[in-house]
């Protein structure tokens, strides 16, 4: 059943974005405001689909921790929902992605339009240099640069240690870091097939101020994901979260 209900919901969400993409190629012509704006239309869609398809939803906690304007985000990685997720839930990210991503029909051309930040990982010290200067451009434009420290999607318990691109975010720009806890691998797969039904919860934790040095960053960074993210992971047999973090 569970095999059943996430072949249809990859229907769902695949044939919604080439529809939504395909009428919406002569936003990418325009604005980036369109494009935003015709993407949080398909989010919409595609929690429909989530919620009536898998019994899906996802609640947001912290928000008060997210400073106003530009920002550093630094958020575990669990599914590709979240890669699309922190589009509505934050109010305007530059998302740190992997250069493949933007060849991807559609998904790849909205991705630029947005002003997302690709790295081409196999340029080694360049690519983290021209993060750094994009990273720098979205921040001034009072966007949330949003990263996945752990480069990759992991499953829940897993606790890779961080790549430097977060570290140098924080040493670069000097702003407070804001952590962010998650759950979506108990009910999701890495490319959103079905575990479980349930609610994601996604957690913005208190600030990491800046001054820190990168080791010590990165420690007090990896202990505050992980802690709080483990801890999101307990649900009951509904699939509800037993607690909340409290940081």
């Amino acid at each position: 059943m569970t095999l059943i209900r996430s072949l249809v919901f990859y229907i769902y969400m695949y044939s919604l974005m080439v529809f939504m993409g395909l009428v919406g190629l002569p936003l990418l012509l325009g604005p980036r405001t369109w494009s935003r704006s015709w993407l949080r239309a398909y989010l919409k869609m595609l929690w429909f689909g989530l919620r009536w398809i898998y019994g899906i939803t996802f609640e947001v906690r912290g928000r008060e921790h997210l400073p106003a304007g530009g920002a550093l985000v630094a958020s575990k990685h669990m599914s590709m929902w979240e890669t699309l997720a922190f589009w509505e839930i934050l109010p305007d990210p530059a998302i740190i992605l992997k250069h493949t991503l933007t060849y991807m029909p559609f998904f790849g051309w909205f991705a630029v339009k947005l002003g997302n930040i690709s790295v081409n990982r196999k340029k080694g010290a360049s690519a983290l240099k021209g993060m750094m200067r994009d990273a720098a451009r979205r921040a001034g434009e009072d966007r949330q640069i949003l990263i996945f420290p752990e480069g990759t999607r992991v499953e829940p318990g897993e606790h890779p240690d961080f790549k430097p691109g977060a570290a140098g975010l924080y040493l670069n720009m000097g702003v407070p870091c804001v952590p962010v806890a998650l759950n979506s691998g108990v009910f999701l797969k890495s490319y959103c097939g079905l575990k479980r039904p349930g609610r994601i919860v996604v957690e913005f934790l208190e600030p990491i101020p800046p001054g820190l040095g990168k080791p010590e960053f990165l420690r007090e960074l990896h202990t505050r994901i992980n802690t709080a993210s483990d801890a999101l992971q307990a649900v009951d047999d509904a699939g509800m979260p037993l607690g909340r973090t409290g940081r």
